[in-house]
């Protein structure tokens, strides 16, 4: 299964810091069995709407990384609704949430999620603990989800 990392920083673009950030995710989603692209992005709506358009169809899930607080230039959620077709609202509530038992800052992060046609978006924090943290909370429903969005109809679903 394929999956891609998209870091968004004016500085990591520019070569001036270094992604760890895209690192530690890109970690993560290869323990897990995920053949992962990378890309990295300015700052800027326009440039992180157009490779979220461009990485989706090739894979099942794409994690972006920064832009998610309250800077004039913090504008990946923004971008990301942009590019969705539909939002999924759990999955950010439920990072926000398990990252406000351990920092009061998390009040502060505006990522989304949701689908680009059967590809599922996730906007986390651009800090290596922020995307640690909201993959571990993702991970537990990720293949389930991302089996849903492929309109997956053979695996036997619970009912809530």
């Amino acid at each position: 299964m394929r999956a891609a990392v998209l870091t968004v920083s004016d500085g990591v673009h520019a070569g001036t810091r270094e992604d760890r950030s895209g690192d530690v995710l890109a970690e993560l989603l290869a323990g897990e069995g995920f053949e992962v692209a990378r890309r990295v992005v300015p700052d800027d709506a326009g440039d992180i709407r157009e490779a979220i358009e461009e990485l989706s169809p090739g894979a099942a899930l794409v994690l972006t990384t920064g832009g998610t607080g309250f800077a004039p230039r913090d504008v990946t959620p923004e971008a990301t609704l942009d590019a969705l077709d539909r939002e999924a609202p759990g999955v950010a509530e439920a990072i926000r949430a398990d990252a406000r038992a351990r920092t009061p800052h998390a009040l502060l992060s505006r990522g989304v999620a949701g689908l680009r046609g059967v590809t599922l978006v996730v906007n986390l924090p651009g800090s290596p603990g922020g995307c640690r943290d909201g993959f571990e909370v993702l991970r537990p429903a990720l293949r389930h989800g991302l089996e849903l969005a492929a309109g997956d109809t053979e695996t036997a679903h619970e009912q809530t």
